[in-house]
């Protein structure tokens, strides 16, 4: 169910800019992934312009969605579809979906109780880009970004106005607060907890502490307690005992079996999940789009890195696209998707480009352990001749499986992500 290391890489608690350039000449001759993303980079000095030859087949890059949409995507790009317009029913399809609690219906909602959607593309050919922001009642943020970037003269329109501006262009309005979003916002009303008070950058944070005994039942206090700062397999059972409590409390509360342990994982560990789909064709065209609900139970209004152009999606149709999915404001401060592009520009492979973005959030917090074990972040990098790459922060998910990402390229496959530290966020309640 739960694993965790927090011991880095010996080399991360070390950086130099010796050790970085020296590091840096030995993963480009180890590239793991595509064949592509094994070829020499083309032009070594950053000063020279970058040409790549666009892929034989087109390439679409994203995460596990279980659903048919990357196929039928792959279908629209082959038949001559714009790359943007293959990326949004990528999106779309998860924004249908009332089961996937991280984007469009079904969605998870802020601390009222109200969904609030976010949502960026960018499409390389004309170099336009569009966003939504704090968006309620619509479900399909991600078109509704792209008619912000075709209809008028911005690039984002947030809160009402993001919904007015829908209505006025034919999107239908409607309540995306499904009936089991709402029974697991209840569960965190109950025993979650918000996101008031400092956040872990901030000098005054300080990591979760036990909760005190008379808060739980008796028969839970001796697995119930505080994990150690370093938990591993052996804390197993604690995590599962967590789970236990919050799924028994789920069903008093009525939430229906199927659903309990859905329940409990949304309180321990509120969603920062999104989608991020990159798409290129054989002409070398490039586009992307992102869509979330953002990060569950946040404060009204909140606004994470997924609307954010440059943060949690770019393209540049000179040398790629990328998005993220995870902690957007740890990704806002870094730039995160226009810094894996800028890299590349400058002759990384987009495996290297994304360790190297992650290395610099890490860098924001010193290589802190202690707070960077409550954040995560995926990087999904797709390169204009077909090279590819995803890279996680953190090796695995919370049920202790390596972190995948979808790639289909003519064939459709799931691949291991590649990652900075070994291990698993931690959660941040305070049990």
């Amino acid at each position: 169910m739960f694993y965790y290391s927090a011991r880095p890489p010996k080399e991360i608690m070390s950086t130099t800019r010796r050790a970085f350039l020296s590091r840096s000449a030995i993963l480009a001759a180890s590239v793991a992934g595509s064949a592509a993303a094994q070829t020499p980079n083309p032009h070594p000095n950053p000063d020279a312009p970058l040409t790549f030859q666009p892929p034989r087949r087109p390439v679409i890059i994203t995460r596990e969605t279980l659903d048919n949409s990357v196929t039928e995507a792959y279908a629209l790009l082959e038949q001559g579809a714009d790359t943007l317009e293959a990326a949004i029913h990528v999106c779309q399809a998860r924004e249908d979906d009332p089961s996937d609690h991280s984007v469009g219906l079904g969605g998870l909602p802020n601390e009222d109780g109200i969904v609030e959607l976010d949502a960026s593309v960018m499409h390389g050919p004309t170099r336009r880009a569009g966003s939504v922001a704090a968006l309620t009642n619509i479900r399909h943020a991600a078109k509704l970004a792209d008619t912000v970037m075709r209809r008028t003269a911005h690039v984002m329109i947030v809160g009402n106005g993001a919904e007015k501006f829908a209505v006025a262009e034919g999107f239908e309005p409607e309540n995306l607060l499904t009936d089991d979003a709402r029974k697991i916002w209840l569960l965190w009303k109950e025993h979650g907890i918000g996101w008031w008070g400092p956040g872990i950058d901030s000098p005054d944070w300080k990591p979760p502490v036990a909760t005190p005994p008379g808060a739980i039942p008796q028969a839970a206090l001796p697995s119930m307690l505080q994990l150690p700062r370093h938990p591993t397999r052996e804390h197993l059972p604690a995590v599962e005992a967590r789970m236990r409590f919050l799924s028994d409390r789920a069903g008093r509360m009525g939430i229906p079996a199927r659903l309990r342990a859905e329940a409990a994982l949304q309180v321990l560990w509120p969603t920062t999940g999104t989608i991020h789909v990159s798409a290129l064709n054989t002409k070398g065209e490039m586009s992307g789009a992102t869509s979330t609900s953002g990060l569950a139970w946040k404060i009204p209004g909140r606004v994470g890195d997924s609307p954010i152009i440059g943060a949690g999606c770019y393209t540049d149709q000179d040398i790629g696209s990328a998005g993220a999915t995870g902690n957007g404001e740890e990704n806002i401060k870094i730039a995160g998707a226009h810094t894996i592009v800028d890299l590349m520009r400058r002759g990384a492979t987009p495996k290297e480009a994304g360790l190297e973005t992650l290395r610099r959030l890490a860098r924001n917090y010193n290589n802190d352990m202690t707070r960077l074990r409550y954040l995560d972040m995926i990087y999904y990098i797709l390169r204009k001749d077909g090279a590819y790459a995803s890279v996680s922060l953190w090796s695995t998910r919370g049920t202790g499986e390596q972190k995948k990402f979808v790639v289909h390229d003519g064939t459709l496959r799931t691949e291991p992500c590649d990652y900075l530290f070994e291990g698993t966020t931690q959660s941040i309640h305070p049990f």
